[in-house]
């Protein structure tokens, strides 16, 4: 009867060691990557994206080999180093080639966005039409607009699908930075970059320029001028009295709206 192979306290050491402390400003992990396009050796795909001279992006499932940087060994991709035996990233993904010491993260790997997302796959969930993981508190409670998130920060312009800062959903539906909505909110700009629709309850504000309209008397020349005006919150188009201060959609009370030509009438 032969032995039973037990794992030593040295060989757990070996596997644990270094951990956290190495890796780059995006990631910590104990290998580096051979970029497959230019050979160039990376601690990871945005250390390669950020340095390139001719802006050109690494495909991160095209990478195919590894650098352990405890024993400097170059080798196939792996979790574990073929030569020393180092645990070379505490979460490893073989879709992406994605290694991450820092599990708490919460690190998964969605198979129909086809790459690793971070926060726990037990909070999020993979909005078909939208293309993307959202939260599960907006399962079937946003608009679904189609592949909502394979575009630009409409406000940064950086691309939405694969980018590290966190993002959010709008009241619209559409996408952006949380920060760049945070900052966009900070300037009183209260519309998406998109579509105009309003991105936060404007009730309140409503509330006032009512009492603002009420407060300022038009003068006479202009008091019963009406215009025709469209509603970017909810796309009705109606004619209204017009005043300096703003125009009032009489379908769902919100002031934010423009002037348009009106509508022509069939002979």
């Amino acid at each position: 009867m032969k032995p039973q192979t037990m794992e030593t306290s040295s060989d757990v050491s070996r596997f644990g060691f270094g951990k956290m402390g190495f890796g780059c400003k995006h990631y910590r992990r104990r290998c580096r990557i051979r970029a497959p396009c230019c050979n160039e050796i990376f601690h990871c795909r945005h250390c390669h994206n950020e340095s390139t001279k001719d802006r050109h992006e690494l495909n991160r499932q095209a990478v195919q080999r590894v650098i352990c940087v405890i024993c400097d060994t170059e080798q196939p991709v792996a979790q574990v180093c073929a030569n020393c035996g180092v645990n070379m990233g505490e979460y490893f993904c073989e879709v992406c080639k994605f290694y991450d010491d820092d599990i708490d993260k919460g690190q998964y790997h969605c198979n129909d966005c086809g790459i690793c997302r971070v926060g726990g796959k037990e909070r999020f969930y993979h909005c078909e039409k939208c293309g993307s993981c959202y939260s599960v508190g907006l399962r079937d409670n946003h608009p679904c607009i189609e592949n909502s998130m394979r575009h630009h920060c409409p406000i940064c312009y950086e691309y939405l699908f694969d980018s590290l800062k966190e993002t959010t959903v709008l009241r619209c539906g559409h996408t952006m930075h949380a920060e760049c909505l945070y900052e966009m909110i900070k300037h009183e700009k209260f519309s998406c970059p998109i579509c105009s629709k309003s991105v936060v309850d404007m009730s309140r504000m409503w509330r006032t320029l009512d009492e603002e309209i009420e407060a300022t008397i038009m003068p006479e020349n202009y008091r019963y001028n009406k215009v025709w005006i469209l509603c970017n919150d909810c796309n009705d188009t109606t004619e209204v009295f017009f005043h300096i201060i703003g125009q009032k959609c009489s379908h769902c009370q919100s002031y934010n709206t423009r002037v348009v030509p009106p509508p022509v009438l069939p002979h």
